[in-house]
């Protein structure tokens, strides 16, 4: 995956879309470090991508479960427990674990990445999009 948006992965809600937007921006760095393959030392590099990850995905996550509380999402307890699982998984990637293997830890950034978007974007995020605009909400 190289971290480019497309229209698919559009919820139609701007600012949601914008947020998510930013992911695949940090995904694209995580992408580009990746490929490097330089035999420098990137461990400032990929923790600065970590700590901007748990950064995002708080915020994040904060402004789609006031969207769900505000709307009465049908789903907002199972939807906030995969927020709170995608926050532990960032919050485990620890800097012993890059410092010991960098390029193992930047391409689980990337797996995490690439199946946030593909599991909870296209299909987790979608759910509640339909259910409001069936709702009429945006």
């Amino acid at each position: 995956m190289s971290f480019e948006w497309k229209e698919r992965y559009s919820l139609n809600i701007p600012e949601i879309d914008e947020q998510h937007q930013k992911l695949f921006e940090i995904g694209h760095r995580a992408f580009e470090i990746a490929m490097l393959n330089d035999g420098y030392d990137h461990y400032d590099e990929i923790m600065d991508i970590v700590d901007e990850l748990l950064d995002y995905t708080s915020y994040h996550f904060d402004y789609e479960e006031k969207l769900f509380e505000k709307y009465h999402y049908s789903k907002l307890l199972n939807h906030c427990n995969e927020h709170n699982f995608y926050i532990d998984k960032i919050a485990r990637i620890s800097g012993d674990k890059v410092d010991a293997d960098q390029q193992k830890a930047i391409l689980n950034i990337l797996d995490f990445l690439s199946e946030w978007i593909s599991n909870h974007i296209l299909i987790s995020d979608r759910q509640y999009a339909n259910e409001f605009r069936e709702k009429g909400l945006i």
